[in-house]
């Protein structure tokens, strides 16, 4: 991705997020990125797809980066806990990302991938392994509680109501225990250092996170007010 496309990019999460729609001018994406209009005509193929396009990327990078940083970790409760956490430090460090995962997450398909692909994935791998003591029946019931506690967790933080890491270690620790882990467990794994985010190649991303065929449930809407060394990051 070019400079210029980036700075495209994060002024378009800014613009989508504040106003809770998909449309955008040549004009506020200009100014919201501080370039020329010209720079947007050839940085963009079209506005009418554009909000789709920032949503698969955003989608493929996040999704990329979590399986990077999991490629050595096999427990599903530590892989669940720790993605959890991913998002709501990612909304205290990067409040425009944040914010658009938060509002468009329960509602566009492309965003809401990200529910569809490890978290989901975990869930069944935890079931199957007996580390946690759901059923089959309640796999939807466990993923609509994943979801609805990350947004919800990231709301907190980006309305300056809780740290990241306080209230990501909070529900994460609540989550395992619904999913049949000790409290006991639960709170070690939560509130374990969190490992850093990988970081991945742009320009080599895996296929179009859209591709996955689970069905997740939609979480509550979101207030709308306005490599893998585990690592401590300053709240």
């Amino acid at each position: 991705m070019t400079a210029a496309r980036q700075r495209l990019h994060d002024a378009a999460l800014d613009l989508f997020a504040a106003r809770g729609s998909s449309e955008v001018t040549v004009s506020e994406l200009a100014t919201a990125a501080g370039i020329a209009r010209g720079t947007v005509y050839n940085n963009i193929d079209s506005l009418d797809d554009f909000f789709d396009q920032v949503s698969r990327d955003l989608a493929i990078e996040m999704r990329d980066r979590m399986q990077a940083a999991f490629v050595d970790v096999r427990d599903p409760a530590v892989r669940l806990s720790d993605g959890l956490r991913f998002f709501v430090r990612r909304a205290h460090e990067q409040p425009g990302w944040g914010r658009f995962v938060a509002r468009f997450g329960p509602i566009d398909p492309t965003v809401r991938q990200l529910w569809a692909g490890p978290p989901m994935d975990d869930v069944r791998a935890g079931r199957r392994k007996g580390r946690f003591t759901i059923g089959v029946d309640d796999e939807p019931g466990a993923m609509a509680l994943v979801n609805g506690t990350t947004i919800t967790a990231m709301w907190q933080v980006l309305e300056a109501h809780e740290t990241w890491r306080r209230v990501g270690s909070s529900g994460a620790s609540l989550v395992l225990r619904a999913l049949g882990i000790t409290a006991d467990e639960a709170d070690r794994i939560a509130r374990a250092p969190l490992r850093a985010l990988a970081t991945v190649d742009p320009d080599h991303p895996d296929p179009d996170p859209s591709s996955a065929t689970t069905t997740v449930p939609t979480p509550t809407t979101a207030p709308t007010s306005t490599t893998s060394t585990r690592s401590q990051e300053p709240s």
